[in-house]
């Protein structure tokens, strides 16, 4: 039961933010600049715990107008157990391998690609412990992968004293 009244909960702010988007059109060339495209949307998994996790990308967010160039590209983070890797999918069409800048910092992945009007920028928080010098990225018809090797978790540090 939890989970269905959670699912609408959910589906119904989704659908008030896709309602309240059509606003942002309507807005959008009153000043008569063009900012397109425009692109909104949510991602939803269910995660280990059985709970929904939701993910919002585009560019503009509902209710706002677009303020920069720079559009956010969905982007997924998978986690292979088997493989031992936790992967960062990216879409970012009509840019090319050498407009693609990937920067790690600390727990932060920081993806940006320019190619004409074509202007992506994202920000991704890595939950997992990894191996940052592990790390490898592939670019193919507009899908960027960026792999890490998991870490094992941490063991505790500390000395055992005998009580005698």
């Amino acid at each position: 039961m939890f989970f269905d009244e959670e699912f609408d909960r959910i589906f119904q702010r989704m659908s008030r933010s896709f309602m309240d988007f059509d606003d942002v059109f309507e807005n959008v060339n009153k000043d008569g600049k063009s900012y397109g495209p425009f692109y909104y949307g949510y991602s939803m998994t269910v995660g280990p715990d059985g709970k929904p996790h939701i993910q919002e990308y585009g560019n503009v967010k509902p209710g706002l107008l677009p303020t920069a160039e720079t559009r956010e590209p969905f982007i997924d983070t998978i986690v292979d157990e088997k493989e031992n890797l936790l992967k960062l999918v990216a879409e970012m069409p009509g840019v090319e391998k050498s407009d693609i800048k990937v920067v790690v910092e600390g727990n932060v992945v920081n993806v940006d690609a320019e190619r004409g009007n074509k202007k992506y920028h994202g920000k991704v928080p890595i939950k997992r412990k990894v191996d940052a010098d592990s790390v490898k990225a592939s670019y193919t018809n507009g899908i960027l992968e960026v792999q890490f090797k998991l870490k094992g978790e941490d063991k505790p540090k500390g000395k055992t004293v005998e009580v005698i």
